[in-house]
């Protein structure tokens, strides 16, 4: 569990009004998938201020910019994404602390957390659902394990597929543990709380800008052009 004075300190650009809406909803992901130690809290909530940009980027902002073109099918980058009708691109644009993207994760974590994000895609920008979905994904993918190991960099290749902005989310994984051990209060695990069964563990998890950029990786390691990466705002 934390409480809203260190969540605070941990993420300072956020505001209260969203600092007080978002956390109840925080502490129950992380009581229901297991996030309830000092080692395992200050590691999900360092990687979901990086992500979020301290919970402010809780949707993509929709240009539609050149990259998020590449989200729209038919391409290669529309098909890793599930991305299979027109319109699918923005449909299923990034959402949520950990900005799931795509109607393939939308169709996955949705079925896991018995909402009908297909249907719905806005629904995974709400806060029961947003940070449901980083619960399910943190716990189903080892990364509670990886955190009791202190082995932070992992965590971030398994979320990320890689290191980008390590040092950034290292900064806030130290903050956290230290506003932590001044007065952490373990959560107690919620009934039924186990990983679901079907969740597929050690799968970086695919969002559209970090495909782009492993995209342009790649290319510029070929040799060949690349579209230009754009970070999400908000």
């Amino acid at each position: 569990m934390i409480t809203e004075a260190q969540l605070q300190q941990v993420m300072p650009r956020l505001a209260a009004a969203k600092l007080q809406l978002f956390l109840p909803h925080l502490n129950r992901a992380m009581q229901a998938y297991g996030v309830n130690t000092m080692q395992r809290t200050a590691a999900f909530i360092a990687q979901l201020a990086h992500e979020s940009g301290e919970f402010r980027w809780m949707e993509e902002i929709w240009g539609p910019t050149d990259p998020q073109r590449r989200y729209e099918p038919p391409g290669t980058l529309a098909a890793r994404l599930g991305n299979t009708e027109a319109g699918d691109g923005k449909r299923f644009k990034g959402r949520g602390p950990i900005q799931i993207t795509g109607r393939f994760n939308y169709a996955k974590y949705g079925a896991l957390l018995g909402v009908d994000l297909v249907a719905q895609p806005e629904l995974a920008a709400a806060p029961e659902t947003a940070f449901a979905t980083a619960g399910l994904y943190w716990q189903s993918n080892g990364l509670n394990e990886l955190a009791d190991a202190d082995d932070f960099v992992k965590i971030t290749r398994r979320i990320n597929g890689g290191t980008n902005g390590l040092e950034d989310r290292q900064k806030y994984h130290a903050l956290a543990l230290r506003v932590l051990s001044t007065g952490f209060v373990a959560g107690l695990a919620l009934r039924g709380a186990a990983a679901p069964a079907g969740a597929v563990a050690h799968e970086p998890l695919l969002r559209g800008h970090e495909a782009i950029r492993r995209i342009r990786v790649s290319a510029a390691a070929a040799g060949k052009p690349a579209a230009k990466v754009t970070r999400r705002v908000g």
